[in-house]
């Protein structure tokens, strides 16, 4: 985006996004929220479905970016960090997690194809993690991108059914859980 105005814009459908939801940004609402003309808002952005593609690519690269910050050296305490900043992510912004990974929208990544070929920032980081640790032998050898998805599409599932009101439990318990399900799941691929 190079001009100030459409990055003004791009905010502005990200914090409607995050707040209220992908329904609740239109091109009037991001325009009004911006300080700007809905006939502007066309000018940078053809229709939603860019505007949203837009803030999508740019959302992911951000939650990317906080990825695995935390934890040590060693595998358990980088895998805990992963799964922290994952669960820090979609319970702090659930509509944008939503968004990004469980809404069916246009140009949204698809695996195997996009995942393999290195095209998800938010994936990306935990196929590499795997890898550096088949790589050390702390997982046998395998697939690492089917790997990344064994560990991670669990609490995926996990989190569909917190967020959904499915779980009744309060959210240090329910991290509780997220933690003893991946470490189930390590129990069958651990090298």
């Amino acid at each position: 985006m190079a001009s100030g105005t459409a990055q003004r814009l791009a905010d502005a459908a990200l914090a409607i996004l995050i707040a209220e939801g992908a329904p609740a940004v239109t091109m009037r609402r991001v325009a009004a929220d911006a300080g700007v003309t809905t006939m502007a808002t066309y000018r940078h952005f053809p229709n939603r479905e860019v505007l949203l593609r837009t803030v999508a690519v740019a959302a992911q690269r951000d939650v990317a970016a906080k990825w695995g910050q935390r934890g040590g050296s060693d595998f358990d305490s980088q895998l805990a960090g992963m799964l922290d900043d994952f669960l820090d992510f979609a319970l702090g912004q659930p509509h944008l997690y939503g968004f990004l990974l469980t809404d069916v929208r246009d140009g949204a990544r698809r695996f195997p194809e996009d995942f393999a070929a290195g095209g998800s920032p938010t994936f990306d980081p935990v196929v590499a993690a795997v890898r550096g640790w088949m790589a050390t032998g702390v997982l046998r050898a395998d697939d690492p991108l089917e790997v990344a998805l064994a560990l991670t599409s669990s609490v995926q599932g996990l989190v569909q059914q917190y967020l959904g009101g499915r779980m009744g439990l309060p959210e240090a318990d329910f991290r509780a859980l997220c933690a003893r399900t991946v470490g189930r799941v390590l129990n069958g691929i651990r090298g």
